[in-house]
């Protein structure tokens, strides 16, 4: 996974006087603000949902703390997200669903959202416990974050994207909050006794 730019920068560039002059004028939020917080909440109701295991599938302690701040969190998140879309009226997704449908060509695709677990990687969490149900935990939860960061990128790297007040402040938000705890998951990783060997 690429190192993403750090978070003064990308606000820097973000706010640039050259790059906010050229946005195209209109009176709601682009098309791609809605396809981020569209995509955002199935994408944090996996999250919710796989920290709603941690105590009931013998995580550590540290795991169970780490994964009740995610579920306060991001379903506080969720809400908002939710009330978000309604004020744009906008459909708003079912946060059961653990794919995002689209439309294309005429019909709708299911699409997983980046980063997010299939539904075998999903079942394979479910059916760990102890310091295995952490060990895949924490690399899955990172590549999770880390596939919410690129949906940032690609929100900020859409042209007039990300002007919308929340959208703009909720997407630096998940920026600057799960990059940091790629680096506190990845200690959590490394800090675990290595696998046993199965004969």
């Amino acid at each position: 996974m690429k190192a993403p730019l750090p978070f003064a920068l990308l606000v820097a560039v973000l706010v640039a006087p050259g790059l906010t002059a050229q946005a195209p004028t209109r009176t709601g939020p682009s098309a791609a603000d809605v396809k981020f917080i569209t995509g955002m909440i199935p994408h944090h109701a996996q999250a919710v949902k796989m920290g709603r295991w941690a105590p009931t599938h013998g995580a550590s302690a540290a795991l169970q703390r780490f994964a009740e701040r995610i579920v306060v969190a991001q379903r506080d998140e969720i809400a908002a997200m939710r009330t978000w879309l309604r004020q744009q009226g906008q459909p708003v997704p079912d946060t059961n669903a653990t794919h995002m449908m689209m439309k294309m060509d005429g019909m709708d695709h299911a699409m997983l959202m980046p980063g997010m677990l299939t539904d075998e990687e999903m079942a394979k969490l479910d059916g760990l416990r102890g310091v295995e149900f952490d060990r895949f935990f924490l690399s899955s939860m990172i590549k999770h974050h880390g596939g919410a960061v690129s949906m940032v990128d690609e929100l900020f790297a859409s042209y007039g994207a990300g002007q919308d007040e929340f959208v703009f402040r909720f997407a630096s938000d998940v920026f600057a909050d799960q990059t940091t705890e790629i680096e506190f998951l990845q200690g959590m990783l490394d800090a675990l006794p290595p696998p046993v060997a199965r004969p």
